[in-house]
C-alpha cells in the first residue's frame, strides 16, 4: 500500500544456489560496501528502501533476491508500520513484516533531524536506487526530495510509489489497496453475479505496484549505466489496479460497457471456471474450441459438440448457465483427483482449487523453491515465499531474514565512513537506532 500519512516535517532455501564466476565488459560496478558475493544478475546494485508496508517493500524484496544490496531505511520512531501488525506474530515479530523484508539489511533513521538527513545524503551519494511511498511533498518537506537527492547523486534512480501518481487532480491523495481496487473498477467485476462489490482476496494493487516499480527501476538503471544520468520513476496503486482490467477495458472501448462480476468464469470464453467435484473444486480451462471438444469427450457427452447451444464459443457464452449446470452434474459423480487425471490424460488444462496451505506444501511449489527457510534472531526458524523468477546463469539467492529495527545501522554507517564514536553519539541523541548499542 502507499503511505497515507505525511511524516511530520519537524522449505529448502535458495541460498545454496551458486553461479559461475567470471566478469564481462559492461558489468555492473559495485557500490561502496555492496555485498558482491550474491550470484544474482544485479549483484552490486545498492538500493535505499524508504518505502514501507507492501508495494515498495515488494519491489525491494525482488531487487534483493536478484542480487541488489537493499538497505531498508526505516523511519523513527517505530520503523515500518508493518512491524505493528499484531496478528499473526512469531515470537513477538510481525509475520507480514518478516515475509516482505527478507534479504534486506536494515537501518533506522530519524529524517526529521538535520543529522538524520545528512546521513541519508551521504548514503545517497553512493547509492544507485532510492524507493519511497509517501504522499507527494513529504520528502520535500523533510528536505530530501528528488531535486535535492539528484543534485547529490545525478546517477540516482528515484522511484516513488503513491496512491494516484505524482500529477493529476488526485495526486495529493493517499492510497490503500482497497481504495485503488474500488477506483479501478476491480470490485465491480469481482464476486458472483448480482452480489455486492468484492475486493480481491490478495492485495493485487499493492503487489502489482511493486512489480511495476521493479520494472521501472531496472529500465532506468540500464539507462543510468549507459548515460550516467538517473531519473525519477513514478507509478501508483491506481495504475497498478487499472492495469488488471485489460479484458474489461477492451469491452468498454469497443462497446461502451464492461461485463459485471462473473464468479470464477471468464468474460470471453467458456467453459473456463471452477466446478465442484464430489470432494472439492477444480478449475477447467476450455479456452479454445479443441479444448471444448476434448472436455465433452472426457465428460462422456460427445453429442454436446454438435448441440447448437454449445457448438461454438459464442453459443456457449450465450448459454453459459445451462452449460455450467450440465457440466456440474457430471463432475459431481467423481472425485477431484479422478477428474484431474482424466482431463490431464486428454490434454485439457485442469487443476485443483487449493487452499493457501495446500498450495504452499504442494510438491511443485517446493520443487520450484517457492518456500524458503530462514533463521531470524528473534522469531527463530521462519518460512517465506521464494523468488518466482529463475535465471540459468545468475540465480537468485535468499539467505537473510528480515532485519531487526536498526540491526545493520552500525555496519552500514561504518561502510560509509562514520566512526564508532559518531554512531554511538547518533544513537544517544535519537538520530538512529542501533540494535547493537546498549
Amino acid at each position: 500500500m502507499a503511505e497515507t500519512r505525511n511524516m511530520s516535517a519537524a522449505g529448502p532455501s535458495q541460498g545454496a544456489n551458486q553461479a559461475p564466476s567470471g566478469g564481462s565488459e559492461g558489468a555492473i560496478v559495485p557500490s561502496v560496501g555492496a555485498h558482491t558475493g550474491h550470484p544474482g544478475p544485479i549483484a552490486g546494485m545498492r538500493v535505499l528502501e524508504l518505502a514501507q508496508i507492501m508495494a515498495g517493500p515488494t519491489c525491494g524484496m525482488l531487487l534483493a533476491d536478484m542480487g541488489a544490496d537493499v538497505i531498508k531505511v526505516e523511519k523513527l520512531p517505530g520503523g515500518d508500520d508493518a512491524r505493528d501488525y499484531r496478528e499473526p506474530r512469531i515470537n513477538g515479530v510481525s509475520a507480514p513484516f518478516l515475509v516482505q523484508n527478507r534479504n534486506k539489511r536494515g537501518i533506522a533513521l530519524d529524517l526529521k533531524r538535520p543529522q538524520g538527513r545528512e546521513i541519508l545524503l551521504r548514503l545517497v551519494r553512493k547509492a544507485d536506487v532510492l524507493t519511497e511511498n509517501y504522499r507527494r511533498g513529504t520528502m520535500e518537506k523533510l528536505g530530501v526530495g528528488y531535486d535535492v537527492l539528484a543534485r547529490a547523486n545525478p546517477r540516482l534512480v528515484y522511484c516513488a510509489v503513491s496512491g494516484y501518481g505524482r500529477d493529476g487532480p488526485w495526486a495529493d491523495k493517499g492510497g490503500f489497496d482497497l481504495i485503488a481496487q474500488g477506483f479501478a473498477g476491480l470490485m465491480s467485476i469481482t464476486g458472483e453475479p448480482g452480489g455486492p462489490p468484492v475486493k480481491s482476496g490478495s492485495p493485487v494493487a499493492d503487489i502489482n505496484a511493486g512489480l511495476l516499480a521493479t520494472i521501472g527501476i531496472l529500465a532506468a538503471y540500464v539507462h543510468a549505466q549507459r548515460t550516467g544520468r538517473g531519473q525519477f520513476v513514478d507509478t501508483s496503486l491506481m495504475e497498478a489496479a487499472l492495469q488488471q482490467t485489460y479484458w474489461h477495458a477492451a469491452f468498454h472501448f469497443a462497446e461502451g460497457r464492461a461485463p459485471g462480476p462473473s464468479g470464477s468464469a471468464h468474460v470471453l470464453t467458456a467453459p473456463y471456471q471452477a466446478f465442484r467435484a464430489s470432494d472439492g473444486w477444480i478449475n477447467i480451462g476450455g479456452a479454445n474450441q479443441s479444448n471444448w471438444e476434448r472436455i465433452a469427450e472426457v465428460l462422456g457427452h460427445p453429442e454436446w459438440r454438435a448441440d447448437p447451444r454449445f457448438a461454438t464459443n459464442s453459443a456457449r457464452m450465450q448459454n453459459l448457465g445451462a452449460l455450467s449446470a450440465q457440466i456440474s452434474d457430471v463432475l459431481a459423480t467423481r472425485t477431484r483427483a479422478e477428474w484431474i487425471a482424466a482431463f490431464d490424460a486428454a490434454g485439457v488444462p485442469v487443476g485443483p482449487v487449493h487452499t493457501i496451505g495446500e498450495a504452499l506444501t504442494h510438491p511443485q511449489t517446493l520443487a520450484r523453491g517457492m518456500v524458503v527457510d530462514l533463521h531470524h534472531p528473534q522469531a527463530g526458524l521462519t518460512r517465506a515465499l521464494g523468488c518466482p523468477i529463475h535465471f540459468s546463469a545468475t540465480p537468485t539467492q535468499i539467505d537473510r531474514p528480515a532485519p531487526l529495527l536498526g540491526e545493520h545501522t552500525r555496519d552500514v554507517l561504518l561502510e560509509y565512513g562514520y566512526t564508532d564514536e559518531e554512531i554511538e553519539a547518533f544513537a544517544a541523541n535519537g538520530v538512529v537506532v542501533d540494535a547493537r548499542s546498549p
